[in-house]
């Protein structure tokens, strides 16, 4: 199966990456490792990536990498590099080839550190003799100074360099980094063709895997999610309950304590499944006694890797939380939809009766302006906001609408 097989809905994008490997395949093969790419060249040696959540940014710059490190027989014969099952396809999308270091963070940032050494990394020759690819999926969680860090990096690299940069939009990214990278817009999937794919490659029945993409959107991630996970059904079930319980004041705060304890809790999940093995890992390398006893010199790194857990905790919380608030968006989109007569596939299909209900209850405007306050809170949130009291006050302005 080629790589390209799993961006979902981007045959444009995929052309374009298919091309720029077939030239960078013949550019290794002919010419050399040191050579420098012609003028002419679809290839290059800076790459963003930009889309929306769950458009596939990631999938595309992986697939890309892996195309770049092919190894197929097939392609001595004219065969496009990127076959998909040889070893330098395979373990580029594992994550697991010499050449290929794919870079995502759970924190909330990237810093200057961190940048350093994958400058540092990006600057060796590759092991393999094709290309030494840099896959950052979190550019848009690069501080200032680290991207003013990898600037130098992208600006003059490596002759078999590639950078391969992620983020939500060019807004997201430094104008001096984005000026020096060739630009490729991923579109949001249609629900058909994520729906389909759940099916193809992951074995999710038909129904459960239209549902699913139906309530997200073409989100791949989110849809393969919950279609698998029943706490992931649940928590979502909580949420599109949250506008019949904003009646009253009391139970505007409620709600919006609840959403928090929700969030939090999803967190304490993800973090007892990491944050246990890496404790322990760390401490064995760091050579502890029996009974947990650590050796002299060793209390800053183990103090380094609890703060680190820690700011992961809090992403997870805040990741945690405005998926919560992307479905009431969808939500109070299927009610505004109703109220216009639109012909518009409604996302929530099992609230069908609570949309209706708020349709016939409310005006347009009061719709509008309901959207207005989730898209406030989740702008409060980006801003380091109290995430109760930025919850509080949207449930609040959902009763007041």
């Amino acid at each position: 199966m080629p790589v390209w097989d799993d961006l979902v809905g981007q045959e444009k994008v995929s052309a374009q990456l298919d091309a720029a490997a077939r030239d960078a395949d013949a550019l290794v093969t002919a010419v050399g490792t040191d050579a420098p790419l012609p003028d002419a060249s679809k290839m290059t040696h800076a790459w963003l990536f930009t889309g929306p959540p769950g458009s596939g940014r990631s999938t595309a710059a992986r697939a890309f990498a892996a195309a770049l490190q092919c190894v197929s027989p097939d392609r001595a014969l004219g065969g496009a590099p990127g076959c998909g099952f040889c070893d330098g396809c395979h373990t580029s999308l594992v994550g697991t080839h010499a050449d290929v270091e794919i870079v995502r963070t759970d924190l909330l940032s990237i810093g200057v550190k961190e940048t350093r050494e994958l400058v540092r990394r990006a600057q060796l020759s590759p092991a393999g003799g094709r290309w030494q690819v840099i896959v950052l999926e979190d550019a848009d969680r690069l501080t200032e100074g680290a991207g003013n860090v990898l600037l130098k990096a992208v600006e003059e690299p490596a002759p078999r360099t590639v950078w391969l940069l992620c983020a939500p939009s060019l807004e997201d990214v430094l104008p001096t980094i984005r000026s020096r990278c060739r630009h490729l817009t991923l579109r949001t999937p249609p629900v058909d063709a994520v729906a389909d794919v759940l099916v193809r490659r992951d074995g999710i029945e038909p129904d459960v895997a239209a549902a699913a993409a139906r309530a997200t959107q073409g989100h791949i991630g989110r849809a393969r999610r919950l279609a698998t996970d029943q706490r992931a059904r649940e928590r979502r079930a909580a949420v599109l309950k949250l506008p019949l319980r904003v009646d009253e004041i009391g139970g505007c705060l409620k709600a919006a304590q609840e959403l928090i304890d929700a969030a939090s809790e999803e967190a304490k999940q993800v973090a007892e499944e990491i944050d246990v093995k890496e404790t322990e890992e760390l401490k064995a390398a760091l050579g502890a006694a029996q009974g947990g006893r650590m050796p002299r010199g060793t209390a800053g790194v183990m103090k380094e890797l609890e703060d680190k857990q820690k700011r992961r905790r809090t992403r997870t919380q805040r990741d945690s939380l405005d998926l919560a608030l992307i479905d009431l968006t969808a939500f109070y989109r299927d009610v505004l939809a109703l109220q216009f007569g639109s012909q518009v596939a409604i996302a929530n299909t099992e609230a069908r009766d609570v949309l209706e209900r708020l349709a016939r209850g409310s005006a347009p405007e009061a719709t509008l302006r309901r959207i207005e306050a989730i898209s406030a809170c989740r702008e409060a949130l980006d801003r380091n906001v109290a995430p109760l009291l930025a919850v509080e006050a949207m449930a609040v302005a959902l009763r007041e609408g």
